[in-house]
């Protein structure tokens, strides 16, 4: 089985940001997300590899590479 890094975007291997995962990590309060403004196109999400979906987020420059 595949380890997978909630930290980290699955799509380029860089820290990805998430606004849940960071309150997870430090017990702050969770502020909104910057992906929660975002339109996440299918051609943008078919780069997650499989294992990956639903677990990992993308991180901005990826989700916004055109």
């Amino acid at each position: 089985m595949i380890q997978i890094d909630p930290t980290s975007c699955p799509v380029c291997g860089e820290p990805n940001q998430c606004a849940m995962e960071i309150a997870k990590a430090t017990g702050k309060p969770q502020e909104e997300c910057w992906c929660a403004s975002l339109v996440f196109t299918a051609e943008t999400l078919s780069k997650v590899p499989a294992q990956a979906q639903n677990k990992a987020c993308i991180c901005y420059k990826c989700a916004t590479e055109r």
